[in-house]
């Protein structure tokens, strides 16, 4: 990406003039204080270290990190346990009353539950685990809604040694298959039915369709009692949850657990390959979480009430709903639904009750809150709010700037943060009181992180410039490979760059040396031999006052290479048109440069999401390529492709 077009391209993103730096008060009493990325630098593994001796261990690490490239190995001669980091030694502090999650159930049903409530819960559920057989190495697949029994599950699986499997709850019989043979789990933990919009959704039947396809390893079945539709019951492997912690004592011994064995598998999907079994082992992760959720979000456990709204099903709930969290002795809120049921303003209305004081959520929420309006925002008393973060991919600085305006009032900071499942824990993101932000840029990296942008031959772009990211050296917290398969793992992240993991993701930095992420590497468009970048054209294109959302994919063109096609969606009044497709087309030409100009603009009520909120470009490719699409059953409404299909062969035919 260096050559005088690209170059050119990357200008354009990093054009951005609007700084916030840090207020004094806020600076004045931030966790994370001047001097903090120079320290880590010049010692990372005493940095580390000092995270890792903050938690409880049962024996102390003498050692740091055995480095194997590409395998590592954090503080392997310790010995831990997750749930007592993340629930026992609060209780032991006096902190069995603190509130530990207040619950918020899509019905309205909502309830408290304490540190010490939890610590019970877990204990009972892991007692109950063992009595059934289930012991340490062995893996238990999780499939459940987002309910109090989800961590609670989590955690009493690290409790007793066994690794656990997040299947995230909008996922189908097919993917429950495929991960519980992937990692032979012993045991699948489910619910009879979650809420989704005033709607069962059925995972018992899910689970029971899943067994029609075959999973052999499988002994036991656990299923929660949430939504009271009636299941069947296979006798000598289904039980209800409640039978199995009936009469279960509320103490169980921990297992010591060395640093480096598995805490958990999370797989991440593939285009083409299957799944893979992203490993995260106990020590690392743990220090990892736990160091990144105090420093970026500024955490006070005692006063705080944090709010992350990603599924657990995701890595981004792993680490900042259940463990981070937990591990600081932070208060959170745990929400089952979605931000539009029953009315828009549900985050809001959640806000304001449990007066929530840090909110982290997805760019893909923040642009959908623009669509609906301020007024929803605007009917709540949000003033308890103190920071904003968002993650999962990158912000344009438009919703940026809403977030901060409409939601923080123009007093939070916002905190965009970039990492991967296969990080763990967050890489790239301002710190309060010390940063700078600029809208739209996740800033620095997070002290200790060894960071570089480089070009196709892997070597280092100067600043200003963009490129491959990569990281240079190993983190506490990093993937330890793919189960089952390290040569998949050596091959995806390492054989790109040698003695680098690739990130898959493109980014530019500028010359303060902050990094503006581009998004995927295969979400780079080749046009005339210009790359352009979609996350590019879609924050040019949401800058629009006309424009709530879009989506830019690159669809082949026989002179071009490719051309830009986007997928937009209208605010409010606004009305898709030919005049206002024209008009965009000449917006984006003015702020990138007119070869950047979308050739083709479909526009749509909805965008094809996930039900987890991310916008499914693989199939917005497809749709444009006008091939056969893909697996669509990850879609929280499959009905807009085809309104989409329909649209897009019908813009292509008067184009051509």
């Amino acid at each position: 990406m260096s050559n005088p077009t690209q170059v050119h391209a990357i200008e354009a993103l990093l054009s951005e003039e609007r700084r916030f730096p840090p207020p004094p008060e806020v600076t004045a009493q931030a966790n994370a204080q001047p001097g903090i990325h120079a320290r880590a630098e010049a010692d990372p593994l005493a940095f580390w270290q000092s995270w890792a001796l903050q938690l409880e261990w049962f024996k102390p690490p003498e050692q740091i990190l055995e480095w194997n490239e590409p395998f590592a190995r954090w503080f392997a001669d310790g010995e831990l346990n997750a749930s007592v980091n993340a629930l026992d030694r609060h209780v032991q502090a006096g902190r069995a009353a603190t509130v530990a999650f207040y619950f918020e159930g899509e019905p309205g049903d909502r309830w408290t539950v304490t540190y010490g409530q939890l610590l019970d819960d877990v204990c009972r559920f892991a007692n109950g685990l063992r009595a059934l057989g289930v012991k340490k190495g062995d893996r238990v697949a999780i499939y459940l809604p987002m309910i109090v029994e989800l961590p609670i599950a989590m955690l009493a699986c690290a409790r007793i040694g066994a690794a656990h499997s997040v299947i995230f709850g909008g996922f189908s019989a097919d993917s429950i298959v495929d991960r519980v043979n992937d990692s032979q789990c012993v045991a699948l933990i489910t619910a009879d039915a979650g809420w989704r919009r005033g709607k069962p959704v059925p995972l018992k039947a899910n689970v029971d369709e899943a067994f029609t396809k075959g999973m052999p390893s499988l002994q036991t079945v656990i299923v929660a009692r949430r939504v009271g539709t009636p299941v069947d019951l296979v006798a000598g492997r289904d039980r209800w949850w409640d039978d199995v912690v009936r009469d279960q004592p509320s103490i169980c011994e921990p297992e010591r657990m060395n640093a480096e064995d598995l805490l958990f598998l999370l797989y991440t999907s593939g285009t083409t390959a299957k799944p893979k079994g992203i490993m995260h082992t106990t020590g690392g992760y743990l220090t990892g979480v736990t160091a990144t959720h105090k420093l970026v979000f500024d955490l006070k456990a005692t006063a705080d009430v944090f709010w992350c709204t990603a599924d657990i099903g995701w890595v981004t709930g792993h680490s900042y709903i259940v463990y981070g969290p937990l591990c600081n002795g932070a208060t959170s809120v745990l929400y089952e639904g979605s931000p539009d049921y029953p009315a828009f303003d549900r985050f809001w209305e959640i806000v304001e009750r449990y007066r929530v004081t840090i909110l982290y959520t997805a760019p893909t929420a923040i642009r959908t809150f623009m669509k609906w309006g301020a007024e929803w925002p605007n009917k709540h008393d949000l003033s308890s709010l103190r920071l904003l973060g968002s993650v999962g991919e990158p912000i344009n600085p438009e919703a940026w700037m809403w977030y901060r305006d409409v939601i923080g009032k123009g007093r939070c900071p916002v905190l965009d943060t970039w990492w991967q499942t296969e990080t763990g824990s967050i890489m790239i993101a301002p710190l309060p009181g010390i940063t700078t932000l600029k809208p739209g840029s996740a800033t620095q990296p997070f002290p200790g992180i060894g960071v570089d942008i480089v070009n196709e031959a892997g070597a280092t772009v100067a600043p200003p410039g963009g490129g491959y990211i990569v990281l240079t050296r190993p983190w506490p917290a990093m993937l330890r490979g793919i189960y089952g398969d390290p040569e998949r793992y050596e091959q995806t992240y390492w054989s790109r760059f040698p003695h680098r993991y690739l990130a898959g993701d493109g980014c530019s930095r500028d010359t303060d040396g902050d990094y503006w992420f581009l998004g995927r590497i295969d979400d780079v468009m080749n046009i005339s031999g210009h790359r352009i970048s979609t996350a590019e054209v879609e924050s040019a294109l949401v800058a629009h006052p006309a424009v709530a959302e879009a989506a830019v994919v690159g669809k082949i063109d026989d002179v071009t290479g490719h051309a830009v096609c986007a997928f937009v969606s209208v605010r409010g009044d606004a009305v898709g048109s030919p005049e206002l497709g024209k008009e965009l087309r000449e917006h984006v030409g003015r702020r990138l440069g007119k070869f950047t100009a979308p050739k083709y603009v479909t526009f749509t009520q909805e965008l094809p999401k996930t039900r987890s909120g991310k916008i499914m470009r693989r199939l917005l490719r497809d749709i444009a390529e006008g091939r056969m699409l893909g697996d669509t059953t990850t879609l929280a409404d499959s009905g807009v492709v085809a309104e989409l299909q329909a649209r897009a062969k019908a813009e292509a035919a008067k184009e051509e």
